[in-house]
């Protein structure tokens, strides 16, 4: 028996990587009787010579939206201009990504489209989020490089914000892949949606369609509260306090103070569905 990990699926053709060898497998048939499904990113046994998988390894995670697991971290493209920065989106992906178990990295980009003065109004707001995140610029390749570097990762981000130019810089090979799904997405064709671990020197990008449409589904407001990393450095004086109507509320203090920033816990409010 041998090891590998499943980087494609296309129907029920699971493409095994071992030891840098691609073998195409099936799953046996008592997986199905026994309502187990691989996903992409899982490790498993399989017999090289039936080319068949035989036991799925445990899982340290996975996303249902795209169905994938063993995600070590998931790169955020944030475009500061065409389109603008928005908290609002980088919020909701940093909180959904948080509470999958997910390490969220955010990336920046198109920082040469700003006037210094751009620049000046916006370096609070990023060095805020330094504070809680690992943030990069696309510009330095070989940061990108390491953090992607024996890791299996996600990329996501708003439309336009330079997913596919900073694969293409990474490995012009994936960038072909990328457009060529995003076109057929965009023309709306009956196109198969597939995840794929891509390879980018020692680690796997996933090519995942539809993961920028996360949402808050299956988290509690409780949850959402959990994933503001700033929220659990200020206690409050009540320990279920949720930092919206209470009196005493150490966060909402912290705000006025400028110690947290506004935008943050304004998008967290309209996060819980609060006024």
């Amino acid at each position: 028996m041998n090891q590998g990990r499943i980087i494609k699926q296309i129907s029920n053709d699971y493409t095994v990587e071992s030891d840098g060898n691609l073998i195409l497998c099936k799953c046996r048939g008592i997986f199905r009787k026994n309502a187990i499904t691989p996903m992409v990113g899982d490790d498993v046994v399989f017999d090289k010579e039936k080319k068949i998988i035989t036991e799925i390894l445990p899982r340290k995670n996975f996303l249902i939206r795209p169905i994938i697991s063993n995600v070590d971290q998931a790169i955020i493209i944030t475009s500061v201009k065409a389109p603008d920065f928005s908290t609002n989106l980088l919020d909701k992906l940093l909180v959904c990504i948080t509470f999958q178990n997910v390490k969220p990295i955010i990336i920046l980009t198109k920082l040469d489209l700003l006037t210094e003065k751009e620049k000046e109004e916006l370096k609070p707001q990023i060095d805020y989020y330094k504070k809680y995140y690992s943030v990069f610029e696309n510009t330095n390749l070989k940061d990108v490089y390491h953090i992607l570097d024996h890791k299996v990762s996600v990329f996501a981000g708003q439309s336009g914000a330079g997913k596919s130019t900073l694969l293409n810089h990474l490995n012009p090979l994936l960038n072909l892949q990328t457009n060529e799904i995003s076109k057929a997405l965009g023309r709306g064709k009956h196109t198969t949606r597939h995840v794929e671990l891509l390879k980018v020197k020692d680690g796997f990008v996933a090519d995942t369609p539809g993961f920028s449409s996360l949402d808050f589904r299956g988290m509690t407001k409780e949850d959402i509260k959990n994933c503001f990393p700033e929220f659990q450095e200020y206690p409050c004086k009540y320990h279920d306090c949720m930092h919206t109507k209470e009196s005493e509320c150490e966060i909402k203090k912290k705000v006025k103070e400028g110690l947290i920033l506004p935008s943050r816990y304004e998008n967290y409010l309209k996060f819980l569905g609060s006024d």
